[in-house]
C-alpha cells in the first residue's frame, strides 16, 4: 500500500463516500467558499478525519499540473485486486457479468476516464495487462472521478490465458476493431460477456483478437476513422447495458 494525494472536488467526495477508512487527511484551501469544498471538509469532520486549512500555494504543489479545485486528500491506496480475485468477482455477478479487458491503455486520462464508464455501467471487473498499462496512478484516479474506488481493476500477467480463462467459464469474448462488418448494435451482450478493447492508436493486438469469440465495430457515419478508447468503451457499454435492461 502507498499513499498519495487525491486532488479535486469529485475524486475527494468519491474517496469519502466510498472508502473514507483510508483517507489519512484532509487539505482545504485557506478562505475557500466553495460550498462544495466546505461540504466535503465537514463530512470528514464528521468521520473524524483530520481537516487542515492551507494556502493555495501547497495545494498547487500537492497536485501538481492536476486542478485542485481548493481541496486535497491524502488516500492510502488499497492493492489492487488480484487476477486469483475474478473468479469470485464473476461467481458474484452470475449472468450479469460483465467484464471490460483493456489491451495497452497506457495513457493514465484514458484509463481513469475507461473506469469511470466502468463503474457506472456496474462492470464486474476492468482487466489490464501488467506490462502495458499505468496501473492505479493519482492522474487515473482523478480522471475516474471516484470510478477507481468503485470497481475493481485487475492487472494480470499474461493477457492470453486470462481471455482463455473467461471462455473456459462461460464469458462470451467481442473485440472491437475498425476493419469489420459486423456492428457491435448486432451484437448480442446479454448473459455473461466480456468487452475487449486496444491501446491508443494501435489497437487489440493479434493474439487478442484472436481470442476473442466475435470482432465488432462501432459504426461511424462521420468523417471520423475512429473514437477516443474511452469514449468507445463508454459506447460499447452502454449498448450492453441497453441490451441487459431491456424487457425479455
Amino acid at each position: 500500500m502507498s499513499e498519495s494525494w487525491i486532488v479535486g472536488i469529485n475524486p475527494v467526495e468519491g474517496a469519502l463516500s466510498n472508502d473514507a477508512e483510508r483517507v489519512r487527511e484532509l487539505v482545504v484551501e485557506q478562505g475557500q467558499r466553495n460550498a462544495r469544498v466546505l461540504e466535503l471538509a465537514e463530512r470528514a469532520k464528521a468521520l473524524k478525519i483530520t481537516v487542515n486549512h492551507r494556502p493555495r500555494e501547497q495545494l498547487d504543489k500537492l497536485a501538481g499540473e492536476a486542478r485542485h479545485q481548493g481541496v486535497a486528500a491524502l488516500y492510502e491506496a488499497p492493492p489492487m485486486a488480484h487476477e486469483n480475485d475474478l473468479a469470485a468477482l464473476m461467481e458474484r455477478d452470475g449472468s450479469n457479468t460483465l467484464v471490460l479487458v483493456l489491451d495497452g491503455v497506457t495513457d493514465p486520462h484514458n484509463l481513469g476516464a475507461c473506469l469511470r464508464s466502468a463503474a457506472a455501467a456496474k462492470v464486474t471487473a476492468v482487466i489490464v495487462p501488467k506490462d502495458r498499462a499505468v496501473g492505479l496512478t493519482p492522474v487515473v484516479r482523478r480522471a475516474s472521478a471516484g470510478g477507481a474506488d468503485r470497481v475493481p481493476l485487475i492487472a494480470v500477467t499474461n493477457l492470453a490465458r486470462t481471455l482463455r480463462e473467461l471462455k473456459d467459464a462461460g464469458v462470451w469474448i467481442t473485440g472491437l476493431a475498425g476493419d469489420t462488418d459486423t456492428s457491435v448494435y448486432g451484437v448480442d451482450f446479454k448473459g455473461p460477456v466480456a468487452i475487449v478493447l486496444g491501446g491508443e492508436g494501435e489497437g487489440i493486438r493479434r493474439l487478442t483478437r484472436e481470442l476473442c469469440d466475435f470482432v465488432a465495430k462501432i459504426p461511424m457515419p462521420g468523417t471520423m476513422e475512429s473514437l477516443n478508447v474511452s469514449v468507445a468503451t463508454g459506447v460499447v457499454l452502454f449498448e450492453a447495458l441497453r441490451q441487459r435492461s431491456a424487457k425479455r
